[in-house]
């Protein structure tokens, strides 16, 4: 079993090492599908991100695994054992499906966060490059294909029970992420009609955290004003208690070790994951050791709404909306038929990730670098531009 943080240790974003690479052409020179005999081929589709390293490590790791394939619009100098980096864009490559005839498995990970304020573009990569990944993977008649879905594919659900994977997945409409995610439920459940033959497994993890991850999150959600001593928990002495805000988070490793298991196993179907405890204001002040103060939800909405309008915050208004009517999700399935039991603790994840904010931490991949070129500045001038 791989063990993230120490296959990441080459990954420091100090390390100059161009990684191994190649194109679609060089991979299906070189790469032919064995069932297993040497080890299954893996694609991972978008493995630079903050879900896609910890697969990939996860993937590296397992002596069942005998090749992975990266795919990224932007090759990393980050190097894993086991790994060939492709340069590929899902929305544009036209040799998807010659590429994943030689794979045993493809996951697929890529998603555009940002920009919120360009719903059209972000349904560009989201939904038809996702598609057009699920459409290569069959028509390469690759045996299994993993999709990486959300809790954010859920419908409006409780807070006070925790609900199982047959809840409905018709997202909240009025926020971008959830609506994609939802949409692709529905395709899948056609994509699965027409191909009954391929292995379709559908993840869906509460929010991941890692150390590493910490830049690109808070490049993403909480954009280039937010205060660097709000990554010091001692200096705070309150924490907003906002009716509804319950939620579940985990360790990507975790989730990563899930992948894993669907990849090596013959399981197929829908799996909810996320780690305990469940986190309210109640859990973070434990956590934070600072006191929860009641906050209306329509004043953290005003605020959020009037940062994201000036393009000072890049996470929606809507998104917020969602998070207060997301479900709890039971994760038995996935423990009962994956064995799968999370290393970390929700609150373990979030600690390593508020340190992760404080110490800049970051990865040698382009979606995970510490910093971008020309800085906060640059941030300012993205969001303000509503650049991806």
């Amino acid at each position: 079993m791989a063990q993230g943080g120490a296959a990441r240790a080459a990954g420091d974003p100090r390390r100059k090492e161009p990684a191994a690479w190649s194109d679609v052409a060089g991979v299906v020179a070189s790469c032919a599908r064995t069932g297993g005999l040497d080890g299954l081929n893996v694609a991972v589709v978008g493995a630079t991100g903050n879900f896609g390293t910890s697969v990939v490590d996860a993937l590296a790791g397992d002596d069942r695994i005998g090749r992975v394939i990266g795919l990224a619009r932007r090759v990393p100098s980050w190097q894993p054992p086991k790994t060939t980096w492709v340069s590929a864009d899902i929305v544009t490559e036209a040799r998807l499906a010659e590429l994943f005839r030689a794979m045993d498995v493809v996951v697929h990970l890529a998603w555009l966060f940002q920009p919120t304020h360009r719903p059209v573009l972000t349904w560009r990569t989201n939904v038809l490059g996702s598609v057009r990944v699920y459409e290569a993977a069959a028509d390469a008649a690759v045996p299994a294909l993993i999709h990486a879905s959300s809790v954010g594919a859920y419908s409006p659900g409780p807070k006070d029970r925790k609900v199982d994977e047959s809840w409905p997945t018709h997202g909240w409409p009025d926020a971008a992420y959830c609506r994609e995610k939802a949409y692709l439920e529905r395709y899948l459940d056609g994509f699965e009609r027409r191909y009954p033959w391929i292995r379709v497994v559908r993840m869906r993890p509460g929010f991941l955290f890692k150390r590493e991850a910490a830049a690109e999150q808070r490049r993403l959600f909480a954009g280039p004003l937010l205060p660097q001593w709000l990554a010091r928990p001692e200096l705070l002495p309150v924490v907003p208690d906002v009716p509804g805000l319950r939620f579940q988070t985990m360790h990507t490793d975790d989730a990563a070790d899930a992948v894993r298991e669907a990849a090596t196993s013959t399981v197929h179907g829908a799996f909810n994951l996320a780690a305990e405890p469940v986190v309210d204001a109640t859990e973070l002040g434990r956590m934070f050791d600072a006191r929860p103060v009641r906050v209306p939800a329509a004043a953290v909405r005003a605020a959020l709404r009037a940062g994201w309008r000036t393009r000072m915050v890049p996470a929606s208004p809507h998104l917020f909306d969602a998070v207060l009517r997301l479900p709890l999700m039971d994760t038995s399935r996935a423990r009962e038929e994956l064995h799968w039991y999370p290393r970390h603790s929700s609150t373990d994840a979030l600690r390593e990730f508020v340190r992760g904010l404080r110490e800049h931490a970051g990865m040698a991949t382009p979606p995970l670098r510490t910093r971008l070129p020309g800085g906060r500045l640059e941030e300012t001038a993205k969001r303000v531009r509503a650049a991806p």
